[in-house]
């Protein structure tokens, strides 16, 4: 992982970090307990936080990208050991922490029998590199956005609520209201920002065409902050009206013109309430949300990654090829003779993920995609069937029922292959 620069401890005192790319490594045991009725628990067996030399960099970030990206983030001043490490077997197993200056001094902790991890520990400047390792694995946010939280007005009297997207969509107008106000408020005289509303409303006009301007409807009375977004014919749409697609959507919308949100984001199926025509924007949408590799990193261009699942042909139609990983099942034997049930995740061949390897035996075989690429059709399906009595019908295993939109003639116009299936 790439982890900040710098960043603050839980006292607020800045920490800066001696190396930027990380490698983090954990090995957990199941640990049982004598105490009957109890579950047990799990024990730290090996951890490691090692850093990774700048000349080494390219070796690891195998897509393409410029140097200018990569000189922006990657940093390292480390010489010596790693900042956490194991050393030892069993009974005699210690975990050691050790200080950013590098290989001289002692360790700062030496421990035995984690129940926990020693990062999860970091909470001070004295060590900035496992604390900025720290804060980066707390940023990673899994978003699910529930369209009851999207549609909520914000208190714009209670300061203490937060201005930062909710993992569920909550604080929305905040969010926006605070880069429209760039951090103030429209009451401390700052000047508002109307690029940014500007912005969002022609992402959200690639979804859907009734979208004049998108702004925060301040009711002084209520002191309530309202999304609202207002169509062609000048009438305003408050959030509770518009649908959980378009909501969703226009979440990501302002997400992506925050600079602050920075880290892994992981997203569930975002074609969601989308139409299938509009799914292309979703996706354009994801993709400008990441970090551009070709510039280097800062305000403009925040280092942010994005993961998402689907189960939609559209996405895996439109999605760039060596983005893909295909969950397939997978089963093992254990030393015990057990049988296990897994998952890989697998990459397409002739992409950088494969890397320089010939060896193609872990890639994702097309035939897994082909439910993606093409309409799936019944194995006992007929067109001849259509005009075949039921009875005749079961008895030769034909399928019977209402014919199917994708049966009709002028459909099939559209789809010259069908025909042939």
């Amino acid at each position: 992982m790439i982890v900040p620069s710098e960043g603050e401890d839980d006292l607020g005192k800045k920490a800066e970090a001696t190396s930027t790319f990380l490698r983090y490594s954990l090995d957990l045991a199941y640990r049982e307990s004598p105490t009957l009725g109890s579950s047990g628990s799990l024990e730290v067996l090996r951890e490691e936080l090692d850093y990774i030399k700048i000349r080494e960099a390219p070796k690891h970030l195998l897509f393409k990208h410029r140097p200018t990206w990569r000189n922006s983030i990657v940093s390292s001043r480390r010489r010596g050991k790693s900042f956490i490490s194991t050393e030892g077997e069993g009974d005699d197993r210690i975990v050691l922490l050790h200080q950013d200056g590098g290989s001289r001094g002692r360790p700062l902790w030496q421990v035995k029998k984690l129940n926990r991890t020693v990062l999860s520990t970091a909470n001070t400047s004295e060590i900035p590199t496992a604390l900025l390792a720290r804060r980066e694995m707390q940023s990673w946010l899994l978003l699910q956005l529930e369209p009851s939280a999207l549609r909520k007005p914000d208190e714009f009297s209670d300061f203490f609520a937060p201005t930062k997207l909710g993992s569920d969509g909550s604080h929305l107008p905040r969010t926006l209201y605070r880069l429209v106000y760039k951090n103030g408020s429209k009451d401390s005289g700052n000047t508002p920002n109307p690029q940014v509303c500007a912005r969002i409303a022609n992402r959200l006009a690639q979804l859907i065409d009734d979208v004049r301007r998108v702004y925060i409807d301040r009711d002084e009375k209520r002191e309530l902050l309202t999304l609202n977004v207002l169509g062609r014919d000048k009438t305003a749409h408050a959030a509770r009206s518009l649908s959980d697609g378009t909501l969703r959507f226009l979440a990501l919308a302002v997400l992506e013109q925050d600079p602050e949100v920075k880290g892994v984001m992981c997203l569930e199926e975002p074609e969601n309430g989308i139409h299938p025509a509009r799914i292309p924007a979703m996706i354009e949408l994801l993709c400008d949300i990441v970090t551009d590799v070709n510039e280097p990193v800062g305000p403009d261009n925040p280092l942010r990654q994005v993961i998402v699942n689907t189960h939609s042909p559209a996405v895996v139609q439109q999605v760039p090829q060596d983005t893909i990983l295909a969950a397939e099942p997978r089963e093992s034997i254990s030393s015990e003779g057990q049988h296990l049930s897994g998952v890989r995740f697998s990459c397409l061949s002739d992409t950088w993920r494969t890397g320089k390897s010939k060896d193609k035996s872990d890639a994702c075989k097309l035939g897994a995609l082909l439910a993606y690429l093409n309409p799936v059709l019944r194995s006992d399906y007929s067109q001849e069937e259509e005009n075949t009595p039921d009875s005749a019908s079961r008895s030769k295993g034909h399928r019977t029922g209402p014919k199917r939109i994708i049966d009709r003639p002028d459909v099939q116009s559209y789809f010259p292959w069908f025909k042939t299936q």
